[in-house]
């Protein structure tokens, strides 16, 4: 059962959503219209985790602005960029090609409730993959999982802690450890290995400048290198 989670809306506003709003959709578009455009930052975890790799394919769940994406784009990745919002996709693509980087970044539309990219990666990111809508995660994840490559990698990043300027500031929020993400995600462990889940401290910039120590789940995934007929068929689940 997928856990009942809430995402702030990505830095730069600290509104919570509409309770008229309902649709997923609409919000997120009014979100990233209401947003300047602005050079969006890579995500530290992410940055980490990839920099060591050799470049490959990735897909990037949730681009938003486009931080993510656009870093691995530059440091030679070849990267799938999918948001809800129209307008983020759209932004991702104008500042990719600004940057140079046209052919190595790929922004689509999806509701990833609905659909989801077609495609085998090195490398998933799913960077503070919440929202306060109906979503169901877990599956999703387990799509995401099962679209590695042998020996691929999927990265999982949320909240851990509650930040000053978070929308949501229920001091009874119950943020997922990444041992229970992990169980809610239930992949075979002859498939799929968990390689970190641990929850670090970092000190981060809230939207008018203010800073705080926040608390990171990550979660970090492998899948199996396969051999023989296993290599032939590793694109199934």
């Amino acid at each position: 059962m997928d856990s009942t989670q809430r995402r702030r809306p990505t830095a730069g506003t600290a509104a919570g959503p509409d309770t008229a709003d309902k649709d997923a959709e609409l919000f997120w578009e009014r979100h990233y219209r209401a947003r300047p455009t602005t050079s969006a930052r890579v995500n530290p975890l992410l940055a980490e985790t990839a920099a060591p790799l050799h470049p490959g394919s990735a897909l990037d769940l949730g681009c938003g602005a486009g931080g993510d994406a656009l870093w691995l784009g530059r440091h030679g990745w070849q990267v799938t960029a999918v948001d809800i919002s129209t307008t983020a996709v759209e932004r991702v693509r104008e500042r990719a090609r600004d940057l140079g980087i046209a052919d190595r970044v790929d922004a689509e539309q999806h509701d990833l409730a609905v659909s989801f990219p077609a495609g085998q990666f090195d490398l998933v990111s799913a960077q503070y993959f919440q929202t306060p809508f109906a979503l169901p995660r877990s599956r999703v994840l387990r799509t995401a999982a099962r679209a590695l490559r042998p020996g691929g990698l999927l990265l999982v990043v949320d909240h851990g802690s509650t930040a000053p300027w978070s929308w949501n500031q229920d001091p009874d929020i119950h943020y997922p450890t990444p041992t229970e993400i992990a169980a809610e995600l239930a992949l075979d462990p002859a498939h799929w290995s968990v390689l970190r889940a641990d929850m670090p401290r970092r000190r981060a910039t809230g939207p008018a400048g203010e800073t705080a120590t926040v608390i990171d789940n990550v979660l970090l995934i492998q899948r199996a290198q396969s051999t023989g007929r296993e290599q032939l068929d590793a694109g199934q689940p």
